[in-house]
């Protein structure tokens, strides 16, 4: 399985994007719909947004009235923070019991608003931004929508600049063209790069050339967000996760150093090639799996110039050594 993070700021056209990756055969887990459920009338998590916000929140038949609530938060950070708390645990949740009913060869996109404003880029294998400039969206919204453009202005001051949503993505879906342009990149980003990436994780392979790559050296911000997808997944297993030196080359290779916390856990990583039986070893060979590596068995390590983890993206190459 291959876990995706998809965003985009209000009027990007992130829900295009989605739904094409859905007719693709992408399982999507839209956090926006699971806002929704988990506040359904009934529900413990409307109670307690009543509580918090009171009864104005409410329709006349006791649903939530978004436009009312969301004209109290997207004004009040601390009344946003207070909501979040409120539904983010139970979206979560919900989110765990979707993803875990998914195919073991799904491409799992999860499409969320909030991905950057929430620190969310390292969680995933990689994350797709669907990228349009906030005028460009203001004027969307406001002309298309008929939207007020002053709430317009407020929403998008909520959320992360474009400046922050670029650093945070693998891949900029820009969408200032039609409908039919986004459909043709996301066609592409499918076909290139996350079938044949879920392919390989799904087999043990790594990439040892890449098959989609940039001209560019990777950015500051691209190093940052996969040395994190690293020592999110291997936890109390290292110390830490550091970009070697000589972190680039003709391939534009990325290097990694992994210091561990010992012997034992040197051993765990080891483990979790293959057809390990050890279950401390499958366990980090899922956790791995969720962010993008695999673990390369020992006899196979010369094809790798030294790596023992190494990324299954086919767009750039990433080895990690690991130290005891």
């Amino acid at each position: 399985m291959l876990w995706v993070g998809l965003s985009g700021g209000i009027g990007s056209g992130k829900s295009t994007a989605s739904a094409r990756l859905a007719e693709l055969g992408a399982v999507v887990v839209d956090a926006d719909a699971l806002a929704r459920e988990v506040v359904e009338p009934g529900t413990p998590a409307l109670s307690d947004v009543t509580s918090r916000f009171g009864p104005g929140v409410l329709t006349a038949d006791g649903a939530l009235d978004r436009q009312a609530l969301g004209r109290i938060v997207f004004g009040d950070e601390q009344a946003r923070r207070d909501l979040e708390q409120i539904t983010h645990p139970r979206i979560a949740d919900r989110t765990r019991e979707l993803v875990d009913a998914a195919p073991a060869d799904a491409v799992v996109v999860h499409d969320i608003p909030l991905l950057v404003e929430l620190d969310r880029a390292a969680d995933y294998a990689l994350t797709l931004v669907v990228d349009v400039p906030a005028e460009v969206r203001l004027r969307r919204l406001v002309e298309l929508r008929g939207m007020d453009e002053t709430e317009v202005r407020r929403r998008i001051d909520a959320q992360a600049d474009d400046q922050q949503r670029r650093a945070a993505a693998d891949v900029l879906l820009p969408n200032t063209g039609t409908v039919e342009d986004l459909h043709h990149l996301v066609e592409e980003v499918w076909g290139a790069r996350l079938v044949p990436f879920e392919e390989n994780l799904r087999a043990g392979r790594w990439t040892t050339t890449a098959t989609v790559t940039s001209p560019e050296h990777p950015s500051v911000a691209t190093l940052a967000r996969i040395v994190s997808r690293l020592r999110g997944a291997l936890g109390d297993l290292a110390t830490s996760v550091q970009v070697r030196a000589d972190a680039s080359g003709s391939q534009h290779e990325i290097h990694l150093d992994v210091q561990t916390t010992g012997p034992d856990a040197t051993r765990r990583v080891r483990s979790a090639s293959g057809a390990s039986r050890d279950t401390s070893g499958r366990e980090v060979r899922d956790r791995l799996a969720r962010v993008g590596f695999v673990v390369v068995p020992d006899d196979l390590r010369g094809t790798t110039t030294g790596g023992l983890l190494a990324g299954a993206d086919p767009a750039r190459v990433v080895l990690a050594n690991v130290r005891n």
